[in-house]
């Protein structure tokens, strides 16, 4: 078995799926509309470093309300809504795939 020719095969499958296919879709449709491109950019810039707080144990009630604020303004358009409905299902389609690499690889104690 060849890593490499099954990695382009795992690459090729991923593109070719349903949740890739939509988000790629909606993503290009969102890319025509700079200002709705610039204010989805900007929410998830601010959900990284919100993650980042977080993750350092800083206090983030206040950016965590702002953030939600944001999320319902942005995701009172459509299209917006719709972009973050499809990169959801794709972020979630690409978590299982990585778990089930990520299992694949521990090692099994005897």
């Amino acid at each position: 078995m060849n890593v490499y020719e099954e990695a382009h095969n795992l690459a090729r499958a991923i593109k070719e799926s349903h949740e890739f296919l939509e988000f790629d879709r909606v993503r290009k449709e969102v890319e025509k509309n700079p200002e709705l491109s610039e204010k989805l950019a900007d929410l998830e810039k601010k959900q990284m470093e919100l993650q980042a707080k977080q993750m350092t144990g800083e206090p983030t009630e206040d950016m965590a309300s702002q953030l939600q604020s944001m999320f319902q303004f942005i995701a009172a358009e459509p299209l917006a809504s719709e972009y973050l409905q499809t990169s959801a299902r794709f972020a979630i389609m690409m978590k299982d795939v990585y778990e089930i690499l990520g299992d694949a690889m521990q090692l099994k104690q005897s």
